[in-house]
């Protein structure tokens, strides 16, 4: 039997509020669990119920967790249903987030591209990953 995995992509941030709405209002991310005062940080999950990943966001008092280290720091969301990505980028709009031309143009022809206030991006990619997995 395969063992079951689960990712969790963690990583800090100078801004929970900010990063959270990012992720839960303009993605659509819910929230899974929320902490505080834990041996000096906050933080927050977020993901759907069930699904094998979340991401948890993390501030720790006093500490500054910078920036992304370049603008190819990138977390890909594969969307193959034409309407539910033009929904997902609309929400994004709507919410205020801007699309930025990616680093690497291959992203920029079947998906746009966000950027959080810590400067890591979001590509919501309009294609089947398993499609695009076989092509390779």
């Amino acid at each position: 039997m395969k063992p079951h995995l689960v990712l969790r992509l963690a990583r800090p941030t100078n801004d929970l509020a900010a990063v959270t709405r990012f992720y839960r209002d303009g993605l659509g991310l819910q929230e899974l669990f929320r902490f505080s005062g834990h041996d000096g940080f906050d933080g927050v999950m977020l993901g759907q119920p069930g699904d094998a990943y979340h991401f948890e966001f993390t501030h720790a008092h006093g500490h500054d967790a910078g920036r992304a280290p370049t603008a190819d720091n990138l977390v890909v969301f594969y969307m193959p249903d034409r309407d539910a990505w033009e929904a997902a980028v609309q929400r994004m709009k709507d919410h205020g987030y801007a699309t930025v031309p990616s680093f690497n143009p291959y992203w920029d022809r079947q998906g746009v591209t966000f950027e959080d206030c810590d400067g890591y991006r979001v590509v919501l990619e309009n294609a089947d990953w398993h499609a695009v997995a076989q092509q390779a």
